[in-house]
């Protein structure tokens, strides 16, 4: 169950912490006093996106936090939404993405809004209705379906790629050889540019090179530096027999004379190895003249060169094998519409098996919420195939079975419409999930239907928590725990009512007069009967 809903800053919602028990938990409040925001937390803890209107007029974001319990679980979620429209999730502490949150909750918690009668009387609404009612098998044919689709829609597309095409194709596959072979040809590998550049300078330059080796060299020979180098080591050991102190000074002398000794022989080897052949010159020049040829025409350095050679090499095998199955695609094709349809026919099995399930569950509700004799209709019909089968799903209503059955959008008034969406939702599998909310499920509905969906929420809520917000009072009276939204100017506060509050919030539902000794007394009545039932 939901333990725990902190609230800040959402819409009107300064701040509400609330601690729901088990059974059915109702929200009431005059309208615009933000009840449905407690709905909207909720929804933010479950996935749904948070946008940038929801934050209120206290702060720079808005924050939810919820507590679940199951068995001996317990989870921990957090929505965060800032004025600017980003959002952030957190689960157990940890930050995830907000669909981390959807799949953490799916199958846990169920929420219905007052809109989703717009949903299941659309024929895609109604599909995903009777498709959340498949069983394995019709599971399974759904999952073989997809595939068959997905394997017809590449079909396709690889003939459409190459449609009337062909000849151009085959041009530019030999195009992609031509300049792969030309770039492979030159042998060149990563980084060898700059080595060409190095080399080229050297030996360009070589007689440069070999005078400036060969007047640094004698500037440290004998006569120069490495000279007097030896004088004074052979002046400071003397001082050192004098002074013993001085001779870290003999040290770090030593040093520079061996530091001197290598430098010396460093220098000679790469003096030594300064090459002198024309003919290297000349195979260095040419080839990176043909580095530039390619630089011309491929890009503007040996990393690019060797990139363009890459892709173009890939997308040579992608043309080799499309090329290849160019004969075999009209085969294929046939072969794979086949297959779609065949999927297509088993998951239109599965789906009026599981329409039919739906029609007699959904009936069974319908009469608990008052309707001596109602007719649903859940008609799967042919239709072309496309990414989720080859049917149309429409759902058909009537009040009663003297009446004609039509879609229930246009047969159906505000009220059955919200016991219809009650009833299909509950016959889909909602009662499984251990939280179950309702965002005025109750729209339309008066007198003493609204006592009928009052006692199916009560009966609901046994053995798990159903949330409801609810502006009737014949549904509130069924409540285990009643809280009220209340509105004073731009902020509203969340309230748990008790005794006498409880019984003047009913009265004002009842008939706007909270402080009414009738009215109190008719909201005990109400209480009383729910108790009973």
């Amino acid at each position: 169950m939901l333990d725990e809903l902190i609230v800040e800053n959402l819409g009107i919602i300064e701040r509400a912490h609330i601690e729901p028990g088990t059974g059915l938990i109702v929200v009431s409040g005059e309208t615009g006093a933000g009840k449905t925001m407690l709905l909207g937390a909720l929804r933010l803890l479950t996935g749904s996106s948070g946008r940038r209107e929801i934050v209120g007029p206290f702060g720079e974001h808005s924050t939810v936090d919820g507590r679940f319990l199951l068995d001996d679980e317990e989870m921990t979620l957090r929505r965060r939404v800032t004025s600017e429209g980003r959002s952030k999730a957190y689960s157990d502490g940890s930050m995830v993405p907000a669909r981390a949150l959807q799949e953490r909750t799916r199958g846990y918690v169920e929420i219905v809004g007052q809109h989703d009668h717009m949903l299941l009387t659309s024929p895609g609404g109604a599909r995903l209705l009777v498709d959340g009612a498949l069983s394995k098998a019709g599971q399974k044919a759904a999952t073989s379906y997809a595939t068959a689709w997905q394997q017809l829609v590449e079909t396709r597309q690889a003939i459409e790629l190459l449609g009337g095409g062909r000849h151009e194709l085959e041009r530019e596959l030999e195009v992609l050889r031509f300049q792969a072979d030309e770039i492979a040809a030159g042998g060149f590998e990563a980084g060898e540019d700059a080595e060409l550049r190095q080399r080229a300078a050297r030996l360009r330059n070589r007689e440069d090179l070999v005078a400036g080796f060969g007047t640094i060299l004698a500037a440290l020979g004998e006569d120069g530096a490495a000279g007097r180098l030896a004088a004074a080591g052979a002046e400071i050991r003397q001082l050192v027999r004098i002074d013993d102190t001085l001779d870290d000074f003999q040290v770090r002398l030593d040093e520079i004379v061996e530091g001197l000794g290598e430098l010396q022989v460093d220098l000679a080897s790469v003096a030594a190895g300064l090459e002198h052949d024309p003919g290297a010159l000349e195979g260095l020049e040419t080839r990176i003249h043909l580095l530039g040829e390619l630089r011309r025409k491929y890009g503007d350095s040996l990393d690019e060169i060797l990139l363009f050679a890459a892709t173009a090499e890939q997308r040579a095998a992608e043309l080799t094998k499309l090329l290849s199955r160019a004969e075999d695609l009209s085969t294929e094709l046939a072969d794979r519409l086949d297959a779609a349809k065949a999927e297509a026919a088993r998951l239109t099995a599965e789906r009026r098996k599981a329409a039919r399930r739906l029609e007699k569950a959904a009936t069974i509700h319908l009469r608990d919420l008052g309707m001596t004799d109602p007719v649903v209709k859940l008609a799967v019909a042919n239709a072309d195939l496309g990414p989720s089968g080859a049917d149309r799903i429409e759902l058909g209503f009537a009040s009663d079975s003297g009446l004609p059955t039509g879609p229930a959008a246009k047969t159906a008034s505000g009220g059955e419409l919200s016991r219809l969406t009650l009833a299909l939702r509950l016959a889909g599998g909602i009662g499984d999930a251990a939280v179950i909310a309702f965002d005025e499920i109750d729209a339309g509905i008066g007198g003493a239907t609204a006592r009928e969906m009052g006692s199916k929420l009560a009966a609901l809520s046994v053995g798990r928590q159903v949330l409801c917000v609810t502006h009737l009072p014949q549904v509130a009276a069924h409540a285990d725990d009643h809280y009220v939204v209340e509105r004073s100017g731009s902020a509203a506060r969340v309230r748990l009512l008790s005794g006498g509050d409880r019984l003047a919030e009913l009265s004002r539902m009842l008939g706007g007069l909270p402080d009414s000794e009738r009215g109190q007394l008719h909201a005990a009545e109400l209480l009383a009967a729910a108790r009973q039932t």
